[in-house]
């Protein structure tokens, strides 16, 4: 077996976040559903961008954003995702690497597509409306992975929107199987309650076959088993034998190990700025104390901490270091 370097290796987009405020009023002339994701071309992002106002640039993306996490606590995260070789790849790629993540870009193949950029719309409510246009992403594939990498893991984590390319879907498959050729774990996130109803069939398949871990909140979660109720879902959990967090915003989380049922309190927050990246973090916390040799109560509260400290401002990246809240508060 490689020998371990890194607690968690994610593979995921490699997307510029920008962020605004806004109102109801312009989600709904977009016709935006408020809360979730979208993906859009270039002349729809360019339509919105045009529109949404005063802006600002963050590197982003789910599963960079958990790696990002996972090193402000103190871990050893990798993160493979694919840019493009313009000024807003060189800003991702050293922000990523600035903050400690081992970022493999995939530099053996370069791609002529733009990197992915996010459009945050951010309502008084602090609720996230995204718009995605993947660009350079949508040419990740097998042969951008390393197996090396993967190998050196103790988990892998990876994100239900790669589903919606069929390249990217392949690389995530070969993942899984390097992983689990050698003895690694893997993790996966739901992303979105219409990624897990577009792709249910195959993620289901994913879950049964592959995945150990696996993170979604409440409507996530919900849509995935067609569940109409909290006592659905977790008997649908039960079946799929997984280690599952089904986060619930202010509710806190609940974690199912596939017998038991833990249900951890969110940390308390000043003030809800903006909720982008606090399922992200949530992960970071939970894999973070997952791959450390926490119990699962820990693991959750270490992400429910992670997930306060994102919400608390604008951006999904940690503003302070995650590791001296860990001391802080005990944990």
């Amino acid at each position: 077996m490689a020998e371990v370097r890194y607690d968690v290796l994610g593979i995921g987009s490699a997307i510029v976040d920008i962020i605004a405020r806004t109102d109801d009023d312009f989600l709904r002339r977009f016709g935006m559903v408020k809360g979730t994701m979208a993906l859009t071309d270039a002349a729809q992002a360019k339509a919105i961008y045009d529109e949404m106002g005063r802006a600002v640039e963050i590197s982003g993306g789910s599963v960079a954003n958990t790696m990002a996490g996972i090193a402000s606590l103190g871990g050893t995260p990798c993160f493979i995702g694919k840019v493009g070789n313009d000024k807003l790849g060189e800003i991702f790629a050293h922000e990523i690497k600035v903050v400690g993540v081992d970022f493999h870009g995939g530099e053996n193949r370069p791609t002529k597509l733009p990197t992915a950029t996010c459009l945050i719309l951010v309502t008084a409510d602090g609720q996230r409306t995204m718009n995605t246009f993947l660009g350079a992403c949508t040419e990740l594939q097998a042969a951008d992975l390393d197996a090396e990498r993967i190998k050196a893991s103790r988990v892998i984590y990876i994100e239900g929107y790669q589903w919606d390319t069929p390249q990217a879907k392949d690389a995530i498959r070969k993942a899984c199987q390097t992983a689990k050729a050698a003895d690694r774990q893997v993790a996966l996130s739901l992303s979105d309650p219409f990624v897990a109803d577009r792709h249910r069939d195959e993620l289901l398949k994913l879950i049964s076959e592959d995945v150990d871990v696996l993170f979604g909140n409440e409507d996530e979660i919900f849509s995935l088993y067609q569940a109409s109720d909290l006592e659905g879902a977790i008997a649908r959990l039960r079946e799929a034998r997984v280690l599952a967090c089904m986060t619930r915003s202010a509710k806190g989380v609940i974690v199912f190990d596939g017998s038991s049922t833990l249900a951890i309190e969110a940390a308390p927050v000043a003030k809800v700025v903006d909720t982008t990246g606090a399922g992200d973090l949530f992960a970071a916390g939970f894999l973070y104390g997952y791959t450390h040799g926490r119990d699962l109560t820990n693991c959750a509260k270490i992400g429910a901490m992670a997930a306060a400290e994102v919400i608390g401002h604008m951006g999904a990246r940690p503003e302070v270091p995650l590791k001296d809240l860990l001391a802080k508060n005990g944990l």
